[in-house]
Order: C-alpha cells, then sequence, then structure tokens
C-alpha cells in the first residue's frame, strides 16, 4: 500500500465536493430516463445499507478481514460514479469488488469459492453467475476505476492515536463500529480517511453508549451530539486564534495529524463534569474531550470537515431507522431480474 495519502490517486481522482457528486449521478440517471422511471429505487442511503449488509454477510462466510471488507465497499462506491446501478447486477458486483480487494490486501480468496458462497446467499440472483462472468465484471470494474486500486483507510488513524487520547476499549470498538458504518455513506468519497478517524473518535468520546459500543453506533440523545458540535467549534476558535497569532494563514500544504506543542493539560473548554458530585466517568470523559480539544486546534486538520463528517453520521443514523430492508431489496431484484441481469 502507498505510504502517502497526499500523494494518492485516492486524493487525486476519488476524492470529491457533494455537489460534483450529486452532478455525476444525475449525468448516469440522464442518460437513460425511461430506465429510471421505470424501475424507481429507494433514496440512495438505504441502498447503501442494503450493499453494506450483503457485504459484510459474504465476508462473514468467507472470513475476510475487515481491510479487504472496507476496500471493497470503497470499490463499489467508485464504481457506481460511473456506471448506473440499474444497467448492473449488484449481487455480481459486491462479489467481485469482494474479490478483487481480497487480492489488493492481500488476503486473497479463490474465485471458485466466491462464486460458490455467493450462490448460497443469493441462489436466485446468482444462478447464471460463474467464474467467468466473475472475471468479466472484475474487468469491468478495474475499468471503470482506471486501475487506480488503492485504499487508504481510517482504522490506521484510529489505531494510531487510541493511545494518544487514552481511550478506553469500549471506545475503541464504538469508533472502530462508526468507521464501519461511515461506508453505508458517502464520507469515502468525501474526506480523507484521517478526517473520518478523528470524527470517529470524538463521537466515540461524547455521542455512544460504552456498553453497547460493539453492537453498533447507539448515540445518547442530543446533549452528546451539542458536546460535540462545541468541541469543534471550540478547537476551530482556537485553531484560527493560533494562527492569526502565527501572522495568518499558513497557506498550502500537507496537513499533519502532529500538534505543534505539547498536548498535556490546558485549554478553556469546559463541560459537564466539572464541579464536585459529578460521575466520575462524565469527569474522565471531559477531560478527554478537553484533551481531544487541545489536540485539534494545535494540529493542522481540516476542522470543518470534521463538523461536516459528524452532521453527516448522525443524519445517516437518523435515516437508518426508516430503512425497510423487503422494500429494497424487492426493488433491486426487480430490475435485476425484468433485465436478466441474473443471467
Amino acid at each position: 500500500m502507498a505510504a502517502n495519502f497526499w500523494e494518492s490517486t485516492q486524493r487525486r481522482y476519488w476524492q470529491f465536493t457533494k455537489g460534483e457528486l450529486a452532478a455525476m449521478r444525475q449525468k448516469l440517471e440522464d442518460e437513460d430516463p425511461n430506465l429510471v422511471q421505470m424501475f424507481p429505487l429507494p433514496q440512495l442511503r438505504h441502498i447503501n445499507i442494503y450493499l453494506n449488509q450483503q457485504i459484510n454477510r459474504l465476508a462473514k462466510r468467507l472470513g475476510v478481514r475487515q481491510q479487504g471488507l472496507a476496500t471493497a465497499q470503497v470499490y463499489i462506491k467508485r464504481f457506481y460514479t460511473r456506471v448506473e446501478i440499474r444497467r448492473t447486477n449488484p449481487y455480481l458486483l459486491v462479489a467481485t469488488a469482494l474479490y478483487l480487494a481480497c487480492k489488493m490486501e492481500e488476503c486473497p480468496q479463490h474465485i471458485r469459492l466466491i462464486v460458490q458462497e455467493a450462490r448460497g446467499l443469493w441462489p436466485e440472483q446468482f444462478h447464471g453467475q460463474d467464474t467467468s462472468k466473475l472475471g468479466e465484471c472484475e474487468f469491468f470494474l478495474i475499468s471503470e476505476m482506471s486501475s487506480q486500486l488503492i485504499v487508504h483507510q481510517p482504522y490506521r488513524t484510529l489505531t494510531n492515536l487510541q493511545g494518544e487520547f487514552n481511550l478506553t476499549q469500549d471506545e475503541v470498538q464504538a469508533a472502530w463500529q462508526v468507521i464501519n458504518d461511515h461506508y453505508m455513506t458517502d464520507l469515502p468519497l468525501l474526506y480523507p480517511p484521517h478526517v473520518i478517524g478523528l470524527t470517529a473518535i470524538l463521537l466515540a468520546i461524547v455521542c455512544f453508549n460504552r456498553q453497547n459500543a460493539a453492537g453498533g453506533a447507539n448515540a445518547t440523545g442530543a446533549g452528546g451530539l451539542v458536546m460535540a458540535a462545541n468541541a469543534l467549534a471550540h478547537a476551530q476558535a482556537q485553531s484560527q486564534a493560533r494562527m492569526a497569532a502565527m501572522g495568518g494563514n499558513s497557506g498550502p500544504g500537507t496537513p499533519t495529524l502532529t500538534p505543534q506543542g505539547s498536548i498535556a493539560g490546558g485549554g478553556s473548554f469546559s463541560s459537564q463534569g466539572g464541579g464536585e458530585g459529578v460521575n466520575p466517568i462524565e469527569k474522565i470523559r471531559a477531560a478527554k474531550l478537553q484533551r481531544f480539544t487541545k489536540w485539534l486546534a494545535e494540529s493542522n486538520v481540516d476542522i470543518e470537515g470534521m463538523i461536516d463528517c459528524t452532521q453527516e453520521l448522525v443524519s445517516f443514523y437518523e435515516c437508518h431507522e426508516g430503512y425497510d430492508d423487503k422494500d429494497v431489496r424487492e426493488k433491486i431484484i426487480r430490475f435485476v431480474k425484468a433485465r436478466g441481469l441474473d443471467k
């Protein structure tokens, strides 16, 4: 894997603005409006949830490690910025993306085993597929991604910084789950992996139930989100003040995750947890949040990007509550069968 994200094809070719993503997707639909009208689909977030579930099911049967699974999910997102989903068999693409990602992440799976397990999972949608079809789809996938296959993931940021912020095992698991969840959003195509990783750490500290971290995201309500927003706003204000004291803008360059000074103590950020009679756990959390905020203020991290990541994730969790698995599955199967894409 390439060591430098800032010089990678991921940053140069696969990071977009929200407007650019919307325009690319609209262009794909405009190429054949009759197809879009004939096969209406649920909102994109619900489709992403469904595809995430399918690739996780297949990866579990194959024993694929997390790195390979994450890379496969990014491949699917990239592919569907170039190809309209109604022109494909998503089940074949899921299997192909996982097959290719496992090769790239040095945990290869035999193509026959992939096909066998996929048929076991989706007997009706995959019965006409064989190793040659998966091989053809692999070539199609590589071509649409312009052979740009190296993917940098946010997990490394979490692993590198968990000791820096004294994260408990439950907090690490919560942050890990947030990173897992972000693959069901557009964030992998919008922000660098370290911004997403830091957002996951922040949410793990202030917003998630430690006891249920391993079971998925479990927001503690508006209070935690307000605390996260306040922390980012405070870090942004401190960072701007530091830049002003240094003579203005730091200018273009490669952002760094290393603060320019000591991160221990200091700062004026206050939260629930100070004062007598307060729950000791809340005091510890407030101290961690203060440390995290000061660290952000002394770094060159894109805090505005973190704010947007936080909003996107919160919006996604709210959207997840209205997810209807049966509805999404039936609408996908409808166009796959009607267009003979399962043969």
